[in-house]
């Protein structure tokens, strides 16, 4: 069953915690936080008092978009992140990333830009549970779902086919091109514009929920994967 990460940094953050009230009624049970430096993409965004902020009867799903996270994870750890991904392309040493991680009860994602080749991912799948496809490149916002970007997943889903780990993608998901992308065997799709942007967030994220999983097929990889993820979730 497809699920769906709403990104909360798009969301009026005046009016966050009364929308979240309205949005956890739609079943929505995970929150997507982009955690950016400035350094491995153009904007600042929040850190870990954001995430430990946010309420506790959501999964926190932590995109870290940061330059060598190396040493920076444990933070997130600590402020209650469930899920923490970051970038291969970020760090010269993405095992010991993971190795940190490793002991911490989180979910470990990591995450491909579209201009990196799925191949470099291979020799990290021991240690990971979750692999992010990004459809746009990070920190930009308005940027359209890139085409190619579904050859991509299913050349992911091939590679991780064995193993119990979830296949995620990011970026350019809207109301018009949902149920095709959760078409092509996803497990998780973040989307947060197409949740804010509108008078009615629990409304759009009902419609955005039930057209992922109206479309995608019930195959038990979500659970099997999720029993990786923090013990007592």
């Amino acid at each position: 069953m497809t699920d769906l990460s709403v990104g909360v940094l798009t969301a009026d953050l005046l009016r966050l915690g009364e929308e979240l009230e309205e949005i956890a009624r739609t079943g929505v049970t995970r929150l997507h936080v982009d955690v950016m430096d400035g350094v491995f993409c153009p904007e600042i965004t929040v850190g870990p008092p954001f995430v430990k902020a946010l309420p506790d009867s959501f999964r926190k799903d932590v995109h870290l978009m940061i330059d060598e996270p190396v040493g920076k994870v444990a933070s997130f750890v600590d402020a209650g992140a469930d899920t923490i991904t970051f970038h291969l392309e970020a760090t010269r040493h993405p095992h010991r990333v993971l190795h940190e991680l490793a002991d911490s009860g989180v979910t470990r994602g990591v995450a491909l830009n579209p201009g990196t080749p799925l191949a470099a991912v291979e020799p990290l799948l021991d240690d990971v549970e979750l692999v992010l496809v990004l459809a746009v490149d990070p920190g930009w916002r308005g940027q359209r779902f890139i085409p190619s970007t579904h050859r991509k997943l299913a050349a992911a889903r091939e590679l991780i086919a064995d193993r119990h780990i979830l296949l995620a993608v990011d970026g350019g998901i809207t109301r018009e091109n949902i149920s095709v992308v959760a078409s092509s065997d996803i497990d998780l799709i973040v989307t947060g514009s197409a949740i804010f942007d509108g008078l009615d967030a629990a409304a759009n994220a009902r419609f955005m929920l039930q057209a992922a999983r109206g479309a995608a097929n019930d195959d038990g990889r979500l659970g099997a994967a999720s029993a990786r993820t923090k013990a007592g979730d």
